[in-house]
């Protein structure tokens, strides 16, 4: 399983971006796919996942009510909208996918088998 991420890029308080997983390799339909951000001299912390069971996502506090998660099956894609960005975000977003992480796990990097590349975001006035 292959993931591409995209759409990161600068913007002030505020605004927002829209980022895209691209998933090659394997139907979407069977992957949970989740969103993990990493700021300068931070670890890697978790964001958000929508699960392929049942399609439900879980976000992390911090971006609740800010950040949307969408899943498009049939075009292997999901999306994260981030919506009201803060200095805080800025960090580097990853996409990552698994198919047997267990509920208790979903927010722990290590229970993800593939990764993409990370897509800065840069939230500065």
């Amino acid at each position: 399983v292959q993931l591409q991420a995209s759409g990161g890029g600068s913007v002030q308080p505020g605004g927002s971006l829209r980022l895209s997983c691209a998933v090659s390799g394997r139907t979407l339909s069977r992957v949970d796919v989740a969103w993990f951000r990493q700021a300068p001299g931070k670890e890697r912390e978790f964001v958000v996942v929508t699960r392929w069971s049942g399609g439900r996502t879980y976000y992390a506090d911090p971006v609740k009510g800010r950040f949307i998660i969408s899943r498009d099956n049939a075009k292997n894609t999901v999306d994260l909208q981030m919506n009201s960005l803060k200095p805080e975000d800025t960090a580097d977003y990853y996409c990552a996918g698994g198919s047997t992480i267990i509920l208790s796990n979903v927010r722990s990097a290590d229970a993800y088998h593939y990764w993409g590349q990370g897509t800065m975001v840069t939230v500065s006035s």
